[in-house]
């Protein structure tokens, strides 16, 4: 008898085994048959190994993990304000207002009387911005013209700021490289002008009724939210054939191995105990691949339905000229843009809605570019990993919001909505930045404790303040009878816990600390390197274990 294992498979499963899972593998109860069969051979009835369907567009990509950190935050500076003529290009054609912004901020710019100053001021805001609503709809793929310009800085006028920050500003980054959802205002315009993401959700500027375009997008949206799910539980499916996959070849290579008896002239005996194990597991793997790959053929049937019915809703769209720019949404829109800037500076905040050479300073690292962002963004997700974490029937994936940089000078970040109406599974909501912030990390992680906030509201729902992280949080404020709104103490408790007790600096009350280190965890080497930094951080680390070995964490 040879000892090679290849040429004794039949032999290899003589003696005790379930007929059934001998059937299975490819060879008779006696031992006898053609060794094992190829996977496609014993589960043809899906096709599991074809090309996976691209994400829709604007939608998310589950597959991406982490975000890319731009090697260079600027580039070379470009001729932006050198037209002599940038300001009288900016305003033309956009008829009274232009007239009437140009008059207020004459007087405004002359005024020597505070009282004056202040008034002029007052007038200019609504001005302002009536005046960038009219300029939205021409903006849409315009490039870098000096309407697009003064969108995007609030740049309306370039001898109001230095020739410092004139080059500071040229050299931005101008095209969006990086395949990340963070979009300019004069971007974030085209993408709703295009019909690429659907207008922001507002009490203050919603209409009666919807019109036919805006019931289609929302049947858009919802179906592309069907598709992404169903596009991540057949990732999850092939992740577990795959798993399942590994595991027999592990069970095959165990079976496999005979160690030869020198007293018998390298005869090897029986299967060990091990073995028989590994026989008997093999069974139940064969039964769940069975399993997981006919629900894979219905998956991916229910997908073909789906697209065809997205195919459906893209031809009414194209149809019904979608893709058109509406005026009327564009200026909706920049309503919905002005109430974030709002938002994001506070009712004792700087207003002045033009770009002004004392009420900014700083470098390129002080303007929420579009690359800082992302650098802000990447070290907040690493010491909250489960910041973009979303699950929606028990599938969870990676979804980062549309960030919309405002060009304000806010100090706080807001989310504008964690998810859309119409799709949870896969929208990716809105977040709103101000692009003069006194600190660019504080505006980015405010932005995100607000996101935190309200995701964890929206899984509690009506029990928000007796269950997970803002149940927790809530009781605390109530019982502590802490001043103030609560969603703005947990913002605020949030930035010391990602700037500050992430370092091991203590900022926190011990028992607010509790509950971020339950729902907010740091990363386990974040954890592994705070339990030597005191006393308070060795205990919670060692609540860990506990819960760890309870199972009940």
């Amino acid at each position: 008898m040879s000892s090679d294992p290849k040429q004794n498979r039949g032999s290899m499963f003589a003696g005790e085994i379930d007929p059934e899972v001998a059937e299975l593998i490819g060879i008779s109860s006696d031992g006898t048959g053609d060794g094992v069969p190829e996977f496609a051979d014993l589960f043809g009835d899906a096709d599991v190994g074809a090309e996976e369907p691209l994400p829709v567009e604007g939608a998310p990509d589950f597959r991406v993990r982490a975000f890319a950190v731009p090697d260079k935050l600027d580039e070379d500076p470009k001729p932006f304000f050198a037209d002599k003529n940038y300001y009288k290009s900016a305003l033309t054609g956009e008829g009274e207002i232009s007239q009437r912004v140009h008059s207020i901020l004459g007087s405004f710019l002359n005024a020597r009387d505070p009282q004056d100053r202040s008034t002029y001021r007052a007038r200019l805001i609504p001005a302002y911005w009536e005046l960038i609503s009219g300029m939205a709809p021409k903006v849409v793929g315009a490039g870098p013209t000096p309407k697009t310009l003064t969108l995007r800085f609030a740049a309306l006028l370039p001898t109001l700021f230095s020739a410092e920050q004139r080059t500071m500003l040229s050299r931005t980054i101008f095209d969006n490289g990086t395949n990340e959802p963070i979009h300019y205002v004069d971007e974030w315009i085209t993408l709703i002008a295009r019909g690429r993401v659907n207008p922001s959700a507002v009490d203050e500027t919603k209409t009666a009724g919807q019109s036919s375009n805006q019931k289609l997008n929302a049947q858009l949206e919802k179906t592309r939210g069907r598709y992404e799910a169903q596009l991540s539980l057949i990732r999850n499916q092939q992740t577990e054939i795959q798993d399942q996959e590994q595991l027999l070849a592990q069970h095959l290579q165990e079976i496999s191995r005979h160690e030869p008896q020198e007293q018998y002239n390298g005869l090897w005996g029986p299967y060990s105990d091990t073995q028989k194990s590994a026989l008997s597991e093999m069974g139940n793997v064969i039964r769940r691949l069975i399993t997981v790959n006919k629900e894979l053929g219905r998956q991916f049937s229910e997908l073909g339905s789906i697209q065809d019915q997205l195919d459906e809703l893209r031809r009414k769209e194209s149809e019904s000229g979608g893709s058109t720019v509406d005026k009327r949404v564009v200026v909706a829109e920049m309503n919905t843009v002005r109430q974030m800037a709002k938002m994001c500076i506070g009712r004792q905040g700087n207003h002045f809605p033009v770009l002004l050479k004392q009420y900014f300073r700083g470098g390129m690292h002080d303007i929420c570019t579009r690359e800082n962002v992302i650098r802000q963004l990447a070290q907040a997700e690493y010491l909250d990993p489960g910041i973009f974490l979303r699950t929606f029937k028990m599938q969870t994936n990676r979804i980062v919001p549309n960030i919309i940089i405002v060009p304000c000078y806010g100090d706080a970040g807001i989310c504008w909505e964690p998810f859309e109406r119409f799709n949870r599974a896969s929208s990716r909501g809105r977040i709103a930045l101000p692009m003069y912030p006194k600190d660019v990390a504080v505006a980015v992680i405010s932005a995100l404790a607000d996101l935190r906030w309200q995701v964890a509201k929206e899984k509690a729902q009506h029990y928000w303040m007796e269950e997970g992280l803002t149940g927790w949080y809530y009781q605390w404020f109530s019982e502590t009878k802490q001043k103030g709104d609560v969603k703005d103490a947990f913002i605020q408790d949030y930035i010391l816990w990602i700037t500050k007790e992430s370092e091991g600096t203590q900022k926190l009350a011990r028992e607010v600390r509790d509950i971020f280190w339950r729902y907010l965890p740091f990363p386990q080497e974040v954890k592994d390197r705070l339990k030597n930094r005191g006393y308070v951080y060795s205990e919670l680390y060692k609540k860990d274990q506990n819960r760890a070995m309870s199972d009940g964490y």
